[in-house]
């Protein structure tokens, strides 16, 4: 452990040494490499990012203070190509004889071989050139932050510079700012020629962004501007822009105060060769047109052949018979006969008719309405481009994992549009995989043995499916939708050869353009377990415990095989039965008891059947606007409840009990459950692509009733690479139990990550992380005090783990190779918690795609 940070940190300071060796090797003689920025605002020292990012000219990246990309470059060999040849003028013989050995052409093309130029080309690419202090940049830098304070409200700012020496190739500039003093918002007047605009000005006036007595900020009166425009295209001012407003700023015979001046003119428009003007009007949608079969390629007709209906004021034009219902994609539409012209109602629109997936995006375009003699009239044209009726798609993958050794997964999907005439989109999708697996008992020596096949099939369509109106509930702005999915899955040679079941029927929706809505009226899940004999085959570290305290007591010979193992399924059921009856054969002592009473009860609830029947409310947000924001974060919540029916069910109709005492619904004991998951993930831009990403989560899973535990597939596990990265999946916890079982699942979880991520150079990025959480039972049938969650107390039994990752990004996806240390391992003895398993021996290496939160 202490070799290992012995070289870790050589090597550290061998870099760093290189470093500082090879950072001016190609700064030219009388230049200066820049290595800092300073900046100093009324002699104080400016660190804010905003301000620095004014600056035309910033130092070399750096990690951790190692200029990497910098190195990279200073090692290529810029001319490669003359250096090649050079080789040859100064050796011309060489030249002769490798001509004789290869062609003279082929001589020549080894200067473009990786070795003398694709490694130098790899190099200066990945690199990046040393930052050289230019006059030039550092004027426009200055005259940057002058302005930048002069927007701040500081008028009377004043910016100098001068770069500072630290060596013959080095140098530091110090960027001074003498602000003065603030000017502040004295008075506001409008001049609103327009008598229907100043109207809609001053309805909205409170929400102002230009207030007496602030600061002036060139920021709010951007955002004054937007706010206006909003307001008056939101509100019928069709030929309104940004461009009409002005402010005039009046700091004469003013002391630190100005006077705003918000003026907004009339419409101007060219006639022949003059310029005119008149007052805004608000206009109103005389007519809205929805043509349902545009292509851009076609003219639209309106011959003996075209179709027209006329469905709540709205138009449909296609070019034969109409293919959808009316309704339907007049649902969809907020742009409204008699109502004012309004952007939010055109972006609504173009929203809701792209969400029903059987459109292109639409194309809408305003005309003015010639039939209206006031000119205040516009006519609105939806121009709608079907996406085919079918699309077909497959997809073949090649599998590795621990339960085969190979395995090729195919699917299929068929998509079928518009379906029943009301814009609905059905999708069936059938997946089937085949495999080899040399752990398994194989007599015919049948190399594919292993196999899973599944169909699923999903109908969508717009609007809450319901038999009372919910639009006052869920209004149609919130773009809702309904899904009804039921799907099927069989396993063979895999685990317990599983039967899954699944339905749902489900509410989409959208309250806010960046959340989203789902309710699960009624999601199902059955699994049957077929093959329970394939137990201790499938968990292998249970058998082995049981194993071990089998041979160590006087058992029946007959439970053994040849090599004195216990014989699975006769062996291992008749010891579990000899050592756990009411009148034990095998008597235990009360250690191994309770180890195999444990694998007994794990065995029994993994092996028995489930039935869920659950209701459940997701709701998520997110600030991110798009997929190059790095600043943002994302809350998401869900609420789950299972077996309220199926309770009600069985008590009306008077359902007999198990033997167990618990109700079933066909045969099987249902599950009975509430559930709660809260999780928020907040990214920080710290710019020049390094990102701090944190991700906290918490969930419980609380049975009741008929249960009085939860179903694996509902509990919660730890470890894995989107989880706590220095545990593999199912290997960490309950608590500190260190438990005996293969995949360790509770009831409840907490995990929280910290993540740093950096560029090292192209597409090549790295991260830093700490992962810290574990898994609990509370609340159910496990009593075991290290696996229980007993309060604040048992957190210290969160497990911690740290390391470091490599990421590539190929734009569409990231690959990501992490490495897990366990820092903390709560499962360790007193005194051996802290850095025990801290080595490469013990950590993990994930694979994953994509970033972990």
């Amino acid at each position: 452990m202490r070799n290992a940070f012995t070289k870790i940190s050589l090597f550290i300071l061998i870099g760093i040494l290189i470093s500082a060796c090879v950072s001016e090797k190609r700064v030219p003689q009388g230049k200066k490499l820049l290595v800092k920025n300073e900046i100093s605002v009324n002699s104080k020292k400016e660190k804010r990012e905003a301000v620095h990012n004014q600056l035309y000219q910033k130092p070399n990246t750096d990690l951790l203070g190692y200029h990497l990309r910098l190195n990279l470059y200073n090692l290529a060999n810029i001319k490669h190509d003359s250096t090649y040849k050079a080789k040859f003028i100064a050796n011309p013989e060489k030249y002769k004889r490798l001509s004789k050995w290869l062609s003279a052409k082929q001589v020549n093309r080894l200067g473009e071989s990786f070795w003398y130029a694709g490694i130098h080309d790899f190099l200066s690419k990945s690199g990046e050139p040393p930052v050289i202090i230019d006059k030039k940049s550092a004027d426009k830098s200055s005259i940057r932050l002058k302005s930048y304070y002069f927007n701040d409200g500081y008028f009377n700012t004043k910016a100098s510079y001068e770069v500072d020496s630290i060596s013959a190739k080095k140098a530091k500039i110090k960027y001074t700012i003498t602000t003065g003093n603030a000017f502040f918002i004295d008075s506001l007047k409008t001049t609103i020629l327009s008598p229907i605009l100043d109207s809609l000005y001053e309805s909205k006036k409170i929400n102002s962004t230009i207030k007496i007595g602030n600061r002036y900020q060139t920021e709010d009166f951007k955002t004054e501007i937007n706010r206006i425009t909003t307001n008056f295209r939101n509100n019928g001012a069709y030929l309104f822009q940004q461009n009409y407003i002005n402010f005039d700023i009046d700091t004469i015979n003013k002391k630190n105060k100005v006077n705003i001046n918000l003026k907004i003119n009339n419409y101007s428009y060219r006639e022949g060769d003059s310029t005119k003007t008149q007052s805004f009007k608000i206009y109103k949608i005389s007519d809205v047109n929805i043509y349902t079969d545009y292509s851009p390629n076609k003219t639209i007709s309106k011959d003996k052949d075209s179709t027209s209906v006329t469905f709540n004021n709205f138009n449909f034009f296609s070019n034969g018979k109409l293919k959808y219902r009316p309704k339907a994609i007049a649902n969809a539409v907020f742009i409204t006969k008699g109502g004012l012209f309004a952007d939010y109602k055109t972006t609504l629109t173009s929203r809701y008719l792209s969400n029903l997936k059987v459109f292109n995006y639409p194309t809408i375009q305003y005309n003015f309405d010639a039939r209206d003699s006031t000119g205040n009239s516009l006519i609105a044209n939806i121009y709608l481009t079907p996406r085919k009726k079918f699309s077909f798609g497959t997809s073949l993958d090649l599998t590795h994992s621990n339960i085969q050794d190979f395995g090729i997964v195919g699917t299929t999907t068929l998509s079928i549009r518009n379906i029943f005439n009301g814009a609905e989109t059905f999708e069936v999708a059938a997946r089937g995989n085949i495999g080899s697996s040399k752990d398994l008992a194989n007599p015919n020596d049948t190399f594919f043995n292993v196999s899973e096949y599944g169909v699923d099939m999903k109908l969508n369509f717009p609007g809450i499916f319901m038999f009372f109106n919910t639009n006052k509930i869920i209004p149609k702005s919130m773009i809702p939708s309904t899904t009804l999915s039921i799907g099927y899955a069989k396993q063979q040679n895999i685990g317990l050869d599983k039967e899954n079941f699944t339905s749902a029927f489900t509410y989409n929706w959208t309250p806010k353009r960046n959340s989203f809505s789902r309710l699960d009226i009624l999601n199902i899940q059955f699994v049957k377990n077929i093959n329970l004999s394939n137990y201790f085959k499938v968990y292998g570290s249970s058998y082995k415990t049981l194993n071990k305290i089998a041979q160590s007591y006087p058992t029946d010979p007959s439970y053994f095989d040849d090599k004195n193992n216990l014989i699975i399924e006769s062996g291992t059921n008749g010891f579990l039965s000899s050592a756990l009856d009411s009148n034990p054969t095998v008597l235990l002592n009360e250690i191994d008891k309770k180890n195999v009473n444990s694998i007994n009860e794990r065995k029994t609830r993994l092996t028995e059947n489930n039935l869920i029947f659950a209701s459940n409310f997701t709701f998520s947000k997110t600030t991110k606007t798009d997929i190059n924001d790095e600043n943002f974060y994302i809350f998401k919540s869900k609420t789950e409840s299972a077996g309220n029916l199926l309770s009600l069910i069985a008590s009306a109709s008077k359902q007999l009990k198990n033997q167990g005492g618990n109700n079933t619904f066909l045969e099987v004991e249902y599950s009975q459950y509430i559930k709660t998951e809260l999780e928020y993930i907040k990214h920080w831009d710290l710019s020049r692509k390094k990102v701090l990403a944190f991700r906290s989560f918490a969930g419980i899973a609380i049975p009741y009733g008929n249960s009085n535990s939860v179903p694996f597939s509902r509990s919660y596990f730890a470890g894995g690479s989107n989880d706590n990265r220095a545990w593999q999946p199912y290997a960490l916890g309950p608590g500190r139990s260190g438990t005996i079982n293969d995949f360790n699942e509770a009831n409840l979880k907490i995990a929280i990550s910290t993540e740093f991520r950096f560029n090292f150079f192209g597409q090549f990025n790295g991260a830093l992380f700490v992962d810290a959480g574990n898994i609990w039972n509370v609340m159910d049938n496990i009593t075991d005090e290290k696996a229980v969650f007993s309060g604040i107390k048992s957190l210290k039994d969160t497990a911690i783990g740290s390391g470091f990752g490599f990421r590539y990004d190929f734009s569409f996806f990231v690959v990501r190779l992490d490495l897990g240390f366990k820092t903390y391992n709560p499962s360790n003895e007193i005194n051996k918690k802290w850095f025990r398993d801290y080595n490469f021996s013990n950590s993990i290496l994930n694979i994953g795609i994509n970033y972990p939160f």
